[in-house]
């Protein structure tokens, strides 16, 4: 398997392994893409069908996404590294290195979506969440759908999304220490900290 398609997949498995897998297993099912059998058996299909709604409706809940994101902080990595060991596999590459690849996409995705999702609960109004959850999950059926499809420019918008995921959650990391640091300073009676 190219590249672009481990990148691509293992990101989108950091955003949605269930979708990412369903996705890949049916594209090879009904002959769209040669993908890996192992995600084509029908258990694993209706697992991850059933999983992603479940992932779909909890994700639009504030607070209950917080929970489910701390809890696949280890399965959507993981999910993303198996799926690139499976890319791997069928194509005789090296299927250590497609895991690690996509494990770590799926890492910065995770990553980011979990520290993102955390800030935005912090809002009242559950629009945001719910327009947010659908907005990911287009683009992780976008992705897999063009990774299958050109998967050099799969690759590319992978490594975008990558670096963009890991900036975000600096930012955020940032912004949350400084708030911290303020709120500490204003319970002491001190001047808050100036921004760095």
């Amino acid at each position: 398997m190219p590249f672009g398609i481990i990148a691509a997949a293992g990101w989108a498995s950091g955003i949605n392994v269930y979708a990412t897998t369903f996705l890949l297993g049916i594209a090879g099912r009904l002959d769209w893409a040669d993908t890996p059998s192992a995600l084509q058996h029908t258990w694993v299909l209706v697992l991850a069908g059933i999983m992603y709604v479940v992932e779909f409706c909890v994700d639009k809940v504030p607070l209950l996404d917080s929970a489910w994101d701390v809890i696949h902080t280890a399965i959507r990595p993981i999910g993303g590294a198996l799926i690139g060991g499976a890319l791997a596999a069928d194509s005789g590459s090296s299927e250590v290195v497609a895991a690690l690849l996509g494990g770590g996409f799926s890492l910065s995705a995770h990553s980011a979506k979990a520290s993102t999702r955390a800030a935005i609960n912090l809002s009242p109004e559950p629009f945001t969440n719910i327009g947010l959850s659908i907005f990911e999950d287009g683009i992780v059926a976008g992705l897999v759908i063009l990774a299958l499809d050109n998967p050099g420019l799969a690759a590319a918008l992978a490594i975008v999304f990558a670096a963009a995921s890991i900036v975000v959650v600096f930012l955020l990391v940032r912004t949350v220490r400084r708030f911290l640091a303020n709120w500490r300073a204003r319970r002491r009676g001190a001047q808050p900290a100036e921004p760095s």
